[in-house]
């Protein structure tokens, strides 16, 4: 008999394993408690207007491919995936603006033209990044960090033999400072600090191991957006025969005897052998799992969450051929705005905002003659604030700054708008105190610290996603999935 798998969630981690699992023969109930699949990649339609809500920027495009070559299928046969020429359009208050160019050497002109700074500085700082991935890459991104057989090869040994080339024992801050004068690049690429939710002058320096993805490897966004990745992969786990029920909000991990056995929804058990949480962790120990307090569910619960977001989705009703694609105006302390966020805990009175245009890119996500603004500024996770007041002041902040560096009156030309709080992010999605990527990587030992795929406390018990191993972002939620069902094949080949 096929062994049944239970997957809670059906976000692009879930759908990950669900598929792949699918794939090697087991049957495999996908559950999700909205009436679309994608958690965080999903979308808004509305008044001719279309948003990706959360996930904005594609990286490291083979992690989808590969799963598409395992289940003998064309990925063109899915999803078109293009190169962006500029990753990011960015601005400073001092009005400087820095395009980042896919185009190594281009992205080097402007930093030879705009900064204290010169491309040989660049393309050394870009080497070190490329080294961190070579000696880091495959074994904390694709392997399960916590099982002693990831580490009996030789590559893993030399690895570890070389930890200092994967530079944990600095911070993205101390690191990106030795490298560039201009604090304007160290802003720059400080700023991947955030791809975790993390503060980079605490961050270990390992974490800029994004930089190299993004910029040695390239950034790209498929045709249609974000979501048109969610919906290859629902079309494939559907043609795998994963089966899928939206709409169903999971009331209980049934637990026996330290033993995952069944899901409770309403007054029906159904039993499983196997049980996948594609939902956050915390969330998961707290609400899903009864009466179990274990040192596994402990000490997660007192680890310091990321940060969230706050995102306001705007139909503007003018083209602006100023603005790329991706755009960041920066703040003029960034330091202080990690200070507002994880020890005032709330939303920094001159925040970084990042603007996110797809209609640049895909002209039918917009009436014509406007645009899709996605307009995002970090936020605290949840913790006793007045959302309703933090809201109103963030998005007064937030118009008057893009005002004066853009000189317009944006106020006038938005026609559509839907928000998105931290609030939100936690209701929709299951994020512990709307936290987007669950733990901070705040410390050196970050890594480790994440929530393993396999609880070591609940047999048949796993998990994939954003808040477990490796993290957050779309190529790695979808190597969770991939480790995930790795691990489960793996059990099940040896019994």
């Amino acid at each position: 008999m096929k062994k049944k798998i239970c997957i809670i969630g059906a976000g692009l981690g879930g759908l990950s394993a669900a598929i792949r699992l699918a794939n090697k023969g087991y049957e495999v109930d996908l559950y999700e408690q909205n009436d679309l699949v994608g958690g965080k990649a999903g979308e808004i339609n509305e008044q001719g207007y279309r948003f990706d809500t959360g996930p904005s920027l594609l990286t490291m495009p083979n992690v989808i491919k590969e799963l598409f070559d395992e289940c003998g299928v064309n990925i063109d046969d899915y999803i078109t995936i293009n190169k962006l020429d500029i990753i990011c359009k960015y601005f400073y208050p001092d009005k400087t603006i820095i395009n980042a160019y896919s185009d190594l050497n281009k992205f080097g002109k402007e930093v030879d033209e705009k900064t204290n700074d010169n491309s040989s500085s660049l393309n050394n700082y870009l080497n070190y990044c490329n080294t961190i991935y070579d000696y880091a890459g495959d074994l904390f991104l694709t392997k399960d960090i916590f099982t002693t057989s990831t580490y009996l090869n030789k590559k893993a040994f030399s690895t570890l033999l070389n930890i200092n080339k994967i530079d944990p024992f600095r911070t993205m801050d101390e690191a990106n400072s030795s490298f560039f004068k201009d604090q304007k690049l160290v802003q720059l690429f400080n700023r991947y600090g955030t791809y975790s939710g993390s503060n980079p002058y605490l961050a270990p320096a390992t974490l800029n191991i994004i930089s190299h993805v993004e910029y040695n490897q390239g950034s790209y966004i498929p045709v249609g957006g974000i979501y048109s990745i969610t919906k290859a992969l629902w079309k494939l786990a559907v043609q795998k025969n994963v089966n899928i029920f939206l709409n169903k909000k999971i009331d209980e991990i049934v637990v026996e005897n330290s033993v995952a056995k069944a899901i409770r929804i309403g007054e029906n058990n159904i039993q499983y052998d196997k049980i996948i949480s594609n939902v956050d962790v915390n969330y998961t120990f707290k609400n899903l799992i009864k009466n179990i307090n274990s040192r596994e569910s402990n000490r997660y619960s007192k680890m310091r969450p990321s940060f969230s977001g706050l995102v306001f989705y705007w139909g503007i009703k003018q083209e602006f051929p100023q603005l790329e694609t991706h755009n960041i105006l920066f703040s003029s302390n960034y330091r202080s705005e990690f200070d507002y966020l994880f020890i005032n805990k709330t939303i920094p009175n001159d925040p970084t905002i990042y603007i996110y245009i797809s209609s640049k890119l895909n002209k039918s996500d917009a009436p014509m003659g406007k645009e899709n603004w996605f307009v995002m500024v970090n936020a605290p996770y949840i913790h006793n604030q007045n959302w309703e007041t933090e809201i109103k002041v963030a998005r007064y902040t937030i118009t008057k700054k893009i005002n004066e560096f853009l000189n317009i009156d944006i106020e006038k030309l938005i026609e559509f708008e839907k928000i998105l709080s931290p609030i939100d992010i936690q209701n929709r999605t299951g994020s512990y105190l709307g936290s987007i990527y669950g733990i901070a990587s705040n410390d050196k030992l970050a890594a480790f610290k994440r929530q393993s795929n396999k609880s070591k406390s609940i047999k048949n018990l796993y998990f994939c996603g954003g808040s477990a191993h490796p993290g957050g972002g779309i190529p790695l939620v979808i190597l969770s999935g991939k480790i995930v069902s790795d691990i489960i094949c793996g059990e099940d080949k040896n019994d």
